[in-house]
């Protein structure tokens, strides 16, 4: 009973959430006749959260009374982790890295590498072989330095050597693995206002439609891979100021079909789709529009991490200048400027996954439904976690919570999240 209370109580204090000055439209049962259900595929969705998406969009589609066309309903959708399983952004640095998909100098390589970066060292769990800390000024030079014997010697920048070649050469394993560490390092050790655009900055010297081609190329080879994590150590042979260094991610991007159907429903019923993500968005159009993903999703709908371009389009090391990064309050400030603007009020539907989207689900008193895709995560996505617990099986819930199986790339039936080598799921962290 005690853990009950605890629920309502967190329940009762994060109402605001939802609630605020904005009225919730009942339709009288006299008008039930004029709705037109929506359904979504059953796929692995948890029945119930299901059946709470068919609910909303039977009441606030355009099978409902009130529905008004001119000003119809909108929802936005984090992308990474939510409408596929992992991270496309993370997945095309890699993509990038294997293949060398590079247009920089070592000069530039080297001001990307440590733009913004702080120069303390990174957490004890970033230590090398042999347990000596490590900063940006001891890893970036090694990194540079294979950089540049590979822009010197691949024929894909100022060489002459094939890919193949360049492959058999520690500087190419270097260069991919200290690079690949650094994003790591930087996003466990400072703020992610740091390292959510860190790794854009790798793009420099592309244009849009080389970032786009590379996606598409990411998401073909991703979908072949296994789901597994996959381990990176530099070698000894070239130990440079840093030694040797290691990091493992997890591989294997899958589209999710139970989302692919949620744009389509969401379209039958006339409520407005809208990306918002962290990754950089030439990254997210690509794989949200491209007819072979199944999203459909118009590439003027996503709202993400933009870069200053020059007059040719040319992707530069900067930040774009007047525009908030696209995670935490900044997801707020972006849907505010572009779409609460646009239609005068806020998304009726919210899905995330992670910290990183916990303003755009709280912030707007028009929100009638939030969907989190469990990954198990802590601080305060965890708070709206337990609400999505504790509401389960209600007619009025808000939150709802949605099981993934990380052995397989997929949803699962429940509210439960399986860890990569586990068998058994857990709802809470």
């Amino acid at each position: 009973m005690k853990s009950q209370r605890n629920y309502l109580l967190i329940a009762a204090l994060i109402a605001g959430l939802f609630g605020g000055c904005a009225q919730t439209t009942q339709v009288p049962d006299s008008q039930a006749q004029v709705q037109q259900a929506v359904k979504l595929a059953d796929y692995n969705w948890d029945k119930f959260n299901k059946a709470q998406i068919e609910k909303l969009l039977t009441t606030y589609g355009k099978g409902s009374a009130n529905y008004n066309p001119a000003k119809p309903p909108y929802a936005v959708f984090d992308w990474d982790n939510t409408m596929v399983f992992l991270d496309i952004e993370e997945a095309t640095l890699i993509y990038q890295l294997v293949n060398l998909k590079f247009n920089m100098t070592p000069a530039q390589m080297d001001k990307a590498l440590r733009m913004n970066v702080p120069s303390g060292n990174f957490k004890a769990d970033y230590n090398n072989a042999a347990g000596k800390a490590l900063n940006i000024d001891l890893v970036v030079p090694d990194a540079v330095e294979s950089y540049t014997w590979i822009y010197n010697n691949y024929q894909g920048l100022k060489g002459k050597m094939p890919l193949d070649e360049v492959k058999k050469n520690p500087h190419y394993t270097n260069f991919i693995t200290k690079v690949r560490y650094l994003y790591e390092a930087i996003g466990d050790t400072f703020d992610v206002s740091i390292a959510y655009p860190w790794v854009l900055y790798l793009f420099t010297g592309l244009n849009e439609q080389q970032v786009r081609k590379m996606t598409q190329e990411t998401a073909d080879w991703q979908l072949t891979q296994p789901v597994e994590k996959v381990k990176w150590t530099s070698p000894a042979s070239i130990p440079g100021k840093a030694g040797v260094v290691s990091v493992s991610w997890k591989n294997g991007l899958r589209l999710m079909p139970e989302m692919q159907d949620v744009f389509r429903a969401f379209r039958a019923a006339g409520i407005d789709i809208w990306i918002c993500t962290a990754s950089f968005v030439d990254v997210v159009k690509e794989i949200s529009s491209n007819p072979k993903y199944g999203y459909f999703n118009p590439d003027n709908r996503v709202i993400g991490m933009e870069l200053e371009r020059d007059a040719k389009g040319v992707i530069q090391t900067e930040f774009r200048k007047g525009y908030d990064q696209t995670q935490g309050k900044g997801k707020t400030k972006a849907i505010e400027r572009f779409l609460v603007s646009k239609y005068g009020y806020g998304p009726i539907f919210v899905a995330g996954d992670s910290e990183g989207d916990m303003n755009m689900m709280q912030d707007f008193a028009d929100t009638k439904l939030v969907l989190i895709v469990n990954r198990l995560k802590g601080k305060d996505i965890d708070k709206l976690s337990r609400i999505a617990v504790a509401e389960y099986g209600k007619p009025d819930a808000k939150v709802l919570l949605q099981g993934r199986d990380d052995n397989k790339g997929t949803f699962i039936p429940s509210q439960a999240h399986v860890k990569l080598g586990a068998k058994e799921g857990q709802v809470l962290k």
